[in-house]
């Protein structure tokens, strides 16, 4: 969903002004030469209003972007994808033999439609995949990105010619111009010294005062350089006057009614690519203001306010845009802080071409080209050159590197899918290195929450061995199937059961699925199941797990795979196989005699039966408490029949937790009879049950009369109660490792 938009709070005065008008200066000029680009396409005579559709195009950006968009800094302007697509689309128009007034008719009903399949891309939320861009790729993209800058900057840095390429211009000095160099070497020296000395005056404005005032000191002794005509190494008039054209929009709007559907319809491709293009770079120079800034933007909020200003854009003449990297960088180094600047940027591009178009004219070239230059170095991320300090990281600035080339020598869309390719084979490669069993423990070194008997606890410890569980991580999928399929394999020639546990899956996907329908057969021709634990019906990425294990048919209803809700519900399932206990219910026990109980093993029977005289005999109902968190009573409870389960908050969460059952011969309730504190934990009747109840009152009658029996019962219930912390201190170690 989109939010509504909202102006900033604040109006931070005066980066907001300063970054404004900086990038005003970057931004116009190059629109007027990108709408020139366009119209000098369809007509020679149509070049004076291409200069006029620049600037209204950076006008209507700049004002219509920042107000609606809400990413701070970010300059929208007439931009090179636009100029490329558009002035191609006119070439092949004329080849057709369609007229100029059409070409110009088309142009508008094609950019209207871009900026309509922006919003609708805006609203669908496709936005939202920006943030998936992994950070090797932004990098390599913003120098990418600041090299072209550069290299774009260098025929116009040396007073060449604008068609000639940069390694000629660069190398070739018989092309330069000595006073294009010298103005354009004050403004780059001034512009990156600045800000080491003073942070009160962006370095951008000086640089570009730095550039005037050295070209008008070289003007006091060459005259040609007094002139605006065949002046090549200024700006000179913008062209931002033009009756005939406002006839000519009014004229265009009358005629959009004439069009036929089908011809709307075949501007769609274009419009299709252009919106591509457009929201790409504008998603793109988000990105790396936000990497500059560590700020976030709303990518779908972004391409509904740059499609919305590209339909006013092209409604009255200009030509579509994007969120610029050259604007916006100017904008961001100049001390800009909120959206604001985008639109002081927007008023001051309509002031610069009505009432400073004289000024605007005097600005060397060479200065402009210097102030991008300077912005492309700043561009440049030298970070990743640390990866190449460590093995790990090689293939990270190898993904860099390829960015960059593609970014030089194919293109910038190019560049960031083969970045995000390179980055997704790298993330396959870490995964398939990672082991997706976190753990293997076996049944004898971790225990359920069943308080079993000593003599099951040894035939536990004994067979043990024979039952492993695989605590499983990570996703589950093509790349990590083979590793996973190559343990069990081993594990089920050896294992009688096998539990995997599945807390800590992130995924899974259709192979590991059938992977693990070829372990369940294989185990099911052994007669015996395959267990699962914390199944999860709510993975992170939104997939049902349990709901998918159906589906791909490992969980089939049968007795073959059994799910249990916890790692300890599928350690007790075990546990009863080991030790031969197996589903004998509460109606089936009969209940026990003290001396029955191993606690009393060995103890005379009339002192026992005097023990069992002064104990209550109660009865609780399945379901029903026992002792409640925060009673005081101190009663030592003895079960002679059924089960009791005890649940406690963990790190201070108010949800119960089942950390133990205990059965028939068991006992319960020793922490609070031993050290007088109230209950920390809950007892719930998980069957009917019948119990032996001995008070602390009774307890202390117990050592009047047989201080001996006292103390063995009192030895008795440390001992069990050290065995129980002992097992629990070993799992609770075996977890760490």
């Amino acid at each position: 969903m989109i939010s509504m938009p909202t102006l900033p709070s604040k109006f931070k005065v005066p980066g907001d002004f300063w970054g404004g008008l900086a990038s005003m200066l970057v931004a116009l000029p190059a629109s007027v030469a990108f709408g020139v680009t366009i119209y000098s396409a369809i007509s020679p005579q149509y070049a004076i209003f291409g200069a006029l559709a620049g600037i209204l195009g950076a006008a209507a950006l700049g004002l219509i972007a920042p107000t609606f968009g809400g990413t701070d800094r970010l300059i929208s302007a007439p931009c090179a994808p636009a100029a490329a697509v558009l002035s191609a689309f006119a070439i092949e128009l004329v080849k057709q033999g369609v007229t100029p007034a059409s070409i110009v008719l088309l142009l508008t009903v094609l950019s209207i439609l871009t900026g309509l399949i922006q919003i609708l891309i805006g609203f669908l939320g496709v936005g939202r995949m920006i943030k998936y861009i992994p950070y090797t790729v932004v990098s390599g993209y913003l120098t990418g990105v600041g090299l072209i800058i550069i290299g774009s900057q260098i025929p116009r840095f040396v007073g060449a010619s604008s068609n000639t390429t940069w390694w000629n211009a660069a190398f070739s000095p018989e092309l330069w111009d000595m006073r294009s160099i010298a103005v354009g070497v004050a403004t780059v020296v001034v512009a990156l010294l600045v800000p080491k000395l003073t942070k009160a005056i962006p370095s951008t404005i000086l640089g570009i005062l730095a550039g005037v005032l050295v070209y008008f000191s070289l003007a006091n002794s060459d005259a040609s350089m007094m002139t605006l005509t065949d002046n090549k190494l200024v700006l000179g008039a913008l062209g931002a006057s033009g009756d005939g054209y406002i006839s000519t929009i009014i004229g265009r709007w009358n005629e959009i009614g004439d069009l036929k559907l089908s011809q709307i319809a075949a501007l769609f491709g274009s419009a299709l690519t252009l919106a591509a293009l457009l929201s790409i770079d504008t998603l793109k120079t988000c990105v790396v203001i936000d990497q500059m800034t560590r700020t976030r933007h709303d990518p779908n909020r972004e391409l509904f306010a740059q499609g919305l200003s590209n339909i006013a854009s092209s409604a009255i003449g200009g030509i579509p845009g994007a969120g610029t990297m050259g604007a916006s960088m100017v904008n961001l180094s100049s001390g800009a802080q909120t959206r604001v600047s985008g639109i002081v940027e927007g008023v001051l591009v309509l002031v610069a071409a009505l009432a400073l178009s004289s000024f605007i004219a005097w600005i060397p070239i060479a200065t402009l080209a210097g102030i991008l230059i300077v912005v492309g170095l700043r561009m440049i991320d030298t970070k990743p050159l640390h990866f190449l300090e460590s093995r790990a990281t090689v293939f990270d600035f190898a993904v860099v590197v390829v960015v960059i080339g593609f970014a030089l020598t194919v293109g910038l869309i190019a560049a960031s899918a083969a970045g995000v390719a390179l980055s997704i084979l790298l993330f396959v490669r870490e995964q398939v290195g990672g082991s997706v069993v976190r753990h293997k423990t076996f049944v004898n070194q971790r225990s359920s929450t069943w308080c079993r008997p000593e003599a099951e606890m040894r035939l536990i410890a004994l067979k043990g061995d024979k039952a492993v569980i695989l605590e499983l991580q990570g996703s589950l999928f093509f790349g990590t199937t083979y590793e996973l399929y190559s343990v069990l394999e081993a594990e089920i020639k050896t294992r009688d059961y096998i539990i995997l546990d599945m807390r800590r899956v992130l995924s899974v996907d259709i192979t590991a699925a059938h992977m693990l329908n070829q372990v369940r057969d294989m185990l099911r021709d052994r007669g015996v199941p395959l267990l699962l634990s914390n199944v999860r019906e709510q993975l992170p990425n939104g997939r049902n797990l349990l709901e998918f294990l159906k589906q791909t048919g490992l969980i089939d209803g049968s007795d073959a795979v059994r799910v249990f809700q916890t790692i300890e519900a599928a350690i007790e399932w075990v546990e009863d196989r080991l030790v031969g206990d197996i589903a004998q219910t509460a109606d089936e026990e009969v209940p026990l005699h003290l001396q029955e109980m191993d606690l009393f093993q060995g103890r005379k029977d009339e002192t026992l039966a005097d023990l069992e005289g002064r104990m209550e005999q109660r009865t609780v109902k399945a379901g029903e408490s026992i002792y409640l968190i925060g009673d005081q009573d101190r009663n030592l409870y003895l079960i002679r029949r059924g089960a009791v389960r005890i649940m406690a908050p963990i790190s201070g969460s108010r949800q119960l937790h089942h950390i133990a059952t205990f059965g028939r011969g068991d006992f319960f309730g020793g922490l609070a009879f031993l050290d007088d504190r109230a209950r920390s934990d809950n007892a719930i009747a998980h069957t009917d049950i019948d119990l032996f109840v001995l008070s602390m009152d009774q307890f202390n009658q117990l050592t009047v009369d047989h201080r001996k029996l006292a103390f063995l019962l009192i030895t008795a219930i440390s001992r069990t109660l050290a065995q129980r912390l002992r097992h629990a201190d070993g799992e609770r170690t075996l977890l760490h490792v």
